[in-house]
């Protein structure tokens, strides 16, 4: 069981309020992609950080702007670390998440269940805009690798799809 202490569950909500740099409509909070802020030090902190898939060029990114907002917030040494187990999955994304996407214009991935558990069928991708289960896929891969690009056949409006990992 890992101990929390009051200042650590702090740094971890400002490690977590920074905007990801792919879909800045989201917090990594809120993507689920902090893991852990941990304080070795009285002045050193360490945070894992699980990137949405291995090499995602955005972690860099992330990096240095959970080092900056820590650093602003008065800790002097900060190290962030990459973890890859266990591996991010789309589950991670937060409800407030989810409906930050669908807001945004970028379907939310489905829930994939419990590992090891029943799993969830159902193939239709709902379009953002008007809610129609009539889409098409245009591209597995749209703006970046973790997103498809869809049209509403409704609608007819193109939108990005946040694919299911």
């Amino acid at each position: 069981m890992v101990t929390t202490t009051a200042l650590e569950a702090e740094l971890l909500a400002l490690a977590g309020s920074v905007p990801d740099p792919e879909l800045p409509v989201l917090t990594l909070a809120e993507l689920g992609v902090v893991r852990e802020v941990r304080m070795t030090a009285p002045h050193r902190v360490e945070v894992d950080l699980t990137p949405t898939y291995t090499g995602c060029p955005a972690i860099e990114a992330m990096s240095a702007d959970i080092e900056r907002v820590l650093h602003d917030h008065g800790v002097p040494e900060v190290e962030v670390r990459t973890v890859l187990s266990p591996p991010w999955s789309t589950d991670a994304i937060t409800a407030e998440g989810r409906r930050k996407l669908a807001e945004f214009g970028i379907a939310p991935p489905r829930p994939t269940g419990p590992a090891g558990g029943p799993v969830t069928v159902d193939l239709t991708i709902r379009c953002p805009h008007c809610g129609s289960t009539d889409t098409t896929l245009l591209s597995r891969f749209s703006s970046t690798a973790c997103k498809a690009l869809r049209r509403c056949e409704s609608c007819r409006e193109p939108f990005d799809h946040f694919k299911e990992l």
